[in-house]
């Protein structure tokens, strides 16, 4: 074959092959895929944090529970906590990419999903954790945790009803009084 027949052959490859902006198929699954992972439950640390089998410690993102040994409810909230994730369970962990992977701590930050709820969101609605908009960042799930707030204190539930000293302040987290 000629140079003359071959150029136009080597144009019309280039174009079919490398000159698109899409994203390489696939690329949306793998971004999805490195932001939830599946883990188990070693067990409840306190009423936002678990350790998991291997020894990974999860702070549960977006939410403050009280302190379990100092503040009114902490004990309760980690019952709370143990009630959704005993140890054993099969959770789904969730990054959300707008916040941090890690606290200073070295914990990973993320949301536990169990089939049919993020736990997130379920212990503020039941009052036994608050949102925390740590430096005023609202992540993937603040309005679902702002509504379940407003409904827990609305109901008096869990540490709303039981801790005459609570408050809410999600830049702080879970405002509850001493023990």
């Amino acid at each position: 074959m000629g140079a003359e027949r071959l150029i136009p052959l080597l144009a019309v490859a280039a174009l079919a092959g490398g000159c698109r902006d899409e994203a390489p198929a696939g690329a949306e699954e793998n971004t999805v895929e490195r932001n939830v992972e599946s883990a188990v439950v070693e067990r409840v640390n306190d009423g936002d944090t678990l350790t998991l089998r291997g020894g990974e410690k999860v702070r549960l993102v977006q939410i403050d529970a009280p302190e379990l040994t100092t503040d009114c409810f902490g004990r309760a909230a980690s019952k709370a906590l143990a009630a959704l994730v005993a140890a054993g369970t099969r959770v789904t962990l969730t990054r959300d990419p707008r916040l941090d992977d890690r606290d200073r701590y070295g914990r990973i930050l993320r949301y536990v999903l169990v089939p049919g709820a993020n736990v997130n969101v379920a212990l503020v609605r039941r009052g036994a954790a608050s949102p925390y908009f740590f430096r005023r960042q609202r992540g993937r799930y603040a309005g679902e945790l702002d509504q379940a707030v407003r409904e827990a204190r609305a109901a008096r539930r869990g540490y709303w009803g039981a801790c005459p000293r609570a408050e809410l302040n999600t830049r702080i987290g879970a405002i509850t009084g001493p023990a």
